[in-house]
């Protein structure tokens, strides 16, 4: 595999100080690049960043003195740099939805951890492990913009990636009918650690702005399929959500409750077999960011637990817990991942690594 030069704009928030980290020493990508807001241009990535770095790890040392660019003013310059862009900004949904696609007419594709693009049809939200093939919609978003090269894609909201991976390979066989889910999600969501959110020590917020909209909405475009140069979101399985902010650092947790197409409810250790055996295409083509394993069953009676599992095979993996029969719906159990690299960071450079090794760089 070649090396190729990769460009984090938004640098300096939390997301893009865990690309900074992940990128370190990746082996298929080398950073050259490194934008941010108007105020940090000129500034070398220590400077910028100063006491907000909110990594455990340091600051890696190749990027200490890197200069920071203007992530709108200094775009063409940018895009010559690299071979493509990470992009984690913190603007409005249109300002970034903009941004996004200038950077792919300049011929520069964009992997963006941003919502704003999550809704266009041509884009493609990928979770590798799950609907890797709509990465051909990347030829009609191409053919919309007139490039050869540049195109968005986008990766799904955090959250979703804990129960998501859970039923969509359960409903290759049966119909999934009506999802309930409550998310308690880490404060490391908001891009907040507690010594900068004091308030939420000892506290719980019963409410995430936006995020049981995409929580709802999301999963339908996963399980979307392409037609006419589109992603047509399915209509089925019906979600309803609640999300609430929990006193910790990193991992969101979800509880979930399925009820599946009358006569089509599996038995249990038939969905136990299918999450223990399931693997995919980053598995098989042993893509860096890979998780070995991507979906751990729990037996335990009070696993999976966020400090225990969240960093599993370099958190990326998710893990399921707790099924059993439930009164109302067919089943209830609980999901667990890391939010900002499975949910966040990570999966986006797993997702380009994806997108590397099918070429869509070149």
């Amino acid at each position: 595999m070649k090396k190729y030069k990769v460009g984090i704009i938004g640098a300096t928030g939390m997301v893009g100080q865990r690309y900074a980290l992940l990128l370190e020493n990746h082996p298929w990508f080398e950073i050259t690049a490194i934008a941010a807001s108007p105020r940090s241009k000129g500034k070398t990535y220590l400077e910028a960043v100063g006491n907000r770095w909110a990594m455990q790890k340091p600051i890696p040392e190749k990027m200490k003195d890197m200069v920071l660019f203007d992530a709108t003013a200094d775009m063409e310059e940018i895009a010559s740099l690299v071979d493509f862009v990470f992009c984690a900004v913190d603007m409005k949904k249109d300002e970034i939805r903009e941004l996004e696609f200038k950077y792919a007419k300049l011929e520069c594709p964009v992997v963006s951890n941003n919502s704003a693009n999550r809704g266009t049809d041509d884009v493609p939200m990928l979770i590798p492990e799950l609907n890797y093939e709509h990465a051909e919609i990347i030829k009609s978003q191409r053919k919309r913009l007139g490039t050869k090269k540049g195109f968005v894609a986008v990766k799904s909201n955090c959250s979703i990636q804990n129960y998501v991976p859970a039923l969509f390979p359960i409903s290759k066989k049966y119909h999934v009918k009506d999802v309930l889910v409550c998310t308690y999600q880490a404060i490391s969501g908001a891009g907040k650690t507690f010594e900068r959110w004091p308030e939420m020590v000892d506290n719980v917020i019963p409410y995430i702005g936006g995020e049981e909209e995409k929580s709802e909405q999301e999963p339908l475009k996963i399980w979307g399929k392409i037609e006419d140069g589109k992603i047509v979101n399915a209509s089925r399985p019906n979600f309803t959500a609640q999300c609430i902010r929990v006193p910790v650092s990193d991992g969101h947790l979800s509880a979930v409750f399925v009820r599946f197409e009358d006569g089509e409810k599996p038995e249990m250790q038939e969905m136990i077999d299918i999450w223990d055996n399931f693997s995919s295409v980053p598995q098989k083509l042993k893509l860096p960011s890979a998780p070995e394993k991507f979906l751990h069953y729990y037996t335990e009676y009070d696993m999976p637990q966020v400090k225990l599992t969240r960093d599993t095979d370099k958190g990326m993996a998710v893990h399921i817990g707790r099924l059993r029969e439930d009164t109302q719906y067919d089943y209830k159990f609980v999901c667990l991942s890391h939010n900002t690299l499975r949910g966040a960071a990570g999966g986006a450079v797993l997702m380009a690594e994806f997108l590397a090794a099918k070429g869509y760089f070149d």
